[in-house]
């Protein structure tokens, strides 16, 4: 991190982040970092441009402001378009599956009072809020009195629907920053225990070729920065069920690293190109 001075900018609520402190104690020591509040920034104020932002936040105020200093040439980490592209899981799969990658079938419902309201046989399904936010919903249906008694909370819930994968009921959390992958194990939100802790992994520790799709998930959805949810179905073979983009990413080591890294290589490219 030698040369002049580089600005970064972290669009985020939550400076204090774990990742977020970490990566800025690395870049304070020879360039300035700034925090900007989404639902409190205003651009004709803000001042002179960063050289690259870090988009730490998906809500509709963060992606308005990203893609406004986007229109204004600066460097925004991941883009705009591919933060919202994964909030809508019903894109995120098109995307997934046009691509081949082993993604979860996935079929799109106006509301969950219309899925509750479709004849026939119900479970074992995901379903899961079509929008991805804080608190959303995700949950394991096996009947219709389950479906119906999630439909007296989430009635006008837009949804999608997956086939639930018969699995071990561990996550693998698959991490990607600039192509470095990090991964832990957690046991499922929808396993009978509910969630519980996060165990780091070493690469040589996930089965062969996952740390190579979770790069190629990058590639495909045009992300530095992002996590992949993958299964290891009962037949043996990789499922994608969620994609995040700019993930919490906590405990790993070496993740503030590759994250100043990227943020600096970045400021530096948006220079040589302009």
């Amino acid at each position: 991190m030698s040369g002049d001075p580089t600005t970064i900018g972290l669009i985020t609520p939550e400076p204090d982040h774990p990742l977020l402190a970490a990566t800025a104690e690395l870049l304070r020591r020879e360039h300035r970092v700034e925090t900007i509040h989404p639902e409190t920034a205003r651009l004709d104020i803000l001042g002179a441009p960063a050289d690259v932002y870090l988009l730490k936040s998906r809500t509709p105020a963060a992606l308005a402001l990203a893609r406004e200093l986007e229109s204004r040439g600066a460097p925004v980490v991941n883009s705009a378009e591919a933060t919202a592209l994964c909030q809508d899981r019903t894109a995120m799969a098109e995307r997934a599956l046009a691509a081949g990658l082993p993604f979860s079938v996935t079929r799109t419902h106006a509301s969950l009072a219309e899925l509750a309201a479709e004849p026939g046989p119900v479970g074992p399904l995901v379903v899961k809020s079509r929008h991805s936010r804080r608190h959303d919903l995700v949950a394991r249906v096996d009947s219709r009195r389950q479906l119906a008694e999630l439909a007296e909370e989430w009635a006008d819930e837009p949804v999608v629907t997956q086939e639930f994968a018969e699995n071990n009921g561990v996550d693998h959390k698959l991490w990607v920053i600039a192509g470095t992958v990090f991964a832990a194990l957690r046991r499922s939100e929808l396993s009978p225990a509910g969630r519980g802790p996060t165990r780091s992994l070493r690469l040589g520790q996930l089965p062969p070729g996952w740390a190579e799709l979770a790069v190629e998930v990058g590639e495909v959805f045009h992300l530095d920065v992002y996590g992949v949810d993958v299964l290891e179905t009962a037949r043996g073979g990789p499922l994608i069920v969620d994609i995040n983009a700019f993930p919490g990413i906590r405990g790993q080591e070496g993740a503030p690293e590759a994250l100043a890294a990227l943020a600096l290589r970045r400021a530096r490219e948006a220079v040589a190109a302009a």
